[in-house]
């Protein structure tokens, strides 16, 4: 299967990856903390060739060891696996599922840095995360002149060409998921070109449109909004780089269309899949913008600092989304953040991760309707918005996986098609 390639060959790439970057960086490490740096730098690298070796070898999956907040829930999870009456016993590295083995990879990384002052707050996919966006440049300065030009008479767009617009930044949202690290195992995944020439040519390969949908709702929001109700979004963000940029002009766009009176991004509070959003990241991209030579990043950046100082815009990040459950415990596992997502009018998740987690991560039948795959998860209206990266899709019509898979084998895999999947909730 498609897990079986992933485990067995990109998980021990990225492991490369991540143990070349400690050595690389030795020299900074000795510079600001001395001998310790180093002393740090070796038993992380050494925690990390043990754990290379248990995953090619497919040793057992053993309890975390470290101290941090979330290890008794890990070591909970791995009693469930071994407990499970249709399992394997002991979950190994080839006999458990992905998502598990996959989500417990990036934990014990962060494990290897975490157990280690002084170097406990590196994070080792910040540089591809910086080169990502940079890369990115041309996109991004496409889109945020596209954007700036856009608010210039954003007041005298009426109903059907906001609605037009809302839809083609959906659109540049979605694309922008096909920028990610983890799926390219680190390797350059940049967005070259500005992604709004393309968006008529890619609207066959939206698998699952439901635009309309999300339009429709942030349309009646905002027409039953009542002077104590604001209407709010929530976006579950995926990648930093040019998938983050994108996003925020989303964000921008739902404000300043009026469809919503403040947004909140959900991030991971711990370097995570490589290239996805820490708080770290979502600050240093603003930042970036802000102070950029050209003017409409430079307008954008400033302005989207100003959404965070009003409070209109809140970056929230929080210890559910960086652990193995799937989204249909959430309410068990982290009921704090479930009420916290039940105060949105509308919850935009973010890339093929959070679609797996919605989705339980199984191998459904194509044409199962997107809401029983969700399994009772329903804190607020939610909608996917989603590149295809792992074998897991529900709510096609019936035959249209079968037919796209006789033509295209890898069809579920390759970042090409997409979907835009709605769920009004109970």
């Amino acid at each position: 299967s498609f897990a079986y390639f992933t485990i067995k060959d990109r998980l021990p790439q990225i492991l490369t990856r991540v143990i070349d970057t400690l050595h690389r960086h030795k020299n900074e490490f000795f510079e600001e903390h001395g001998e310790k740096g180093v002393e740090a730098e070796k038993r992380a690298i050494s925690f990390l060739s043990k754990l290379r070796n248990e995953l090619q070898t497919d040793k057992p999956v053993t309890p975390l060891e470290d101290e941090l907040p979330d290890a008794v829930l890990w070591n909970q999870y791995l009693d469930y696996q071994r407990n499970l009456p249709n399992g394997n016993g002991e979950p190994s590295w080839f006999q458990s599922p992905w998502l598990y083995v996959e989500c417990y990879m990036y934990r014990r990384i962060h494990a290897a840095l975490a157990q280690n002052p002084p170097i406990n707050n590196f994070d080792v996919f910040k540089e591809g995360k910086a080169q990502n966006f940079f890369e990115s440049q041309e996109a991004v300065i496409a889109l945020c002149t596209y954007f700036q030009e856009l608010l210039k008479n954003i007041k005298d767009l009426d109903e059907k060409q906001l609605q037009e617009e809302l839809l083609k930044l959906l659109q540049v949202s979605l694309w922008g998921n096909k920028c990610d690290l983890s799926f390219s195992a680190g390797e350059d995944s940049s967005q070259k070109s500005s992604p709004l020439q393309s968006l008529e040519n890619m609207v066959p390969y939206i698998l699952v449109n439901d635009m309309e949908k999300v339009w429709s709702l942030l349309v009646n929001a905002k027409k039953n909004r009542t002077e104590r109700s604001n209407v709010r979004v929530d976006i579950i963000l995926d990648n930093a780089g040019f998938e983050l940029v994108s996003d925020l002009v989303l964000a921008d766009f739902l404000l300043s269309s009026k469809l919503a009176d403040e947004v909140y991004f959900h991030g991971k509070s711990i370097p995570w899949y490589v290239s996805d959003t820490t708080k770290h990241d979502f600050n240093w991209t603003i930042k970036q913008l802000g102070s950029a030579n050209h003017m409409w990043m430079s307008r954008c950046g400033i302005n989207w600092e100003g959404n965070l100082k009003k409070g209109v815009w809140v970056f929230r990040d929080h210890m559910f989304w960086t652990l193995p459950h799937d989204f249909s415990s959430m309410s068990e596992v982290a009921p704090d953040l479930y009420a916290e997502l039940q105060k949105s009018n509308l919850l935009l998740f973010k890339g093929d991760l959070n679609y797996r987690k919605l989705t339980g991560d199984r191998k459904w039948d194509y044409s199962v309707p997107f809401h029983q795959a969700l399994n009772k998860f329903h804190p607020a209206p939610l909608c996917s918005l989603r590149t295809l990266k792992s074998d897991t899709q529900v709510g096609l019509k019936p035959g249209q996986g079968e037919q796209i898979q006789a033509s295209e084998p890898e069809w579920m895999v390759s970042g090409k098609y997409g979907v835009v999947q709605f769920d009004a909730g109970l």
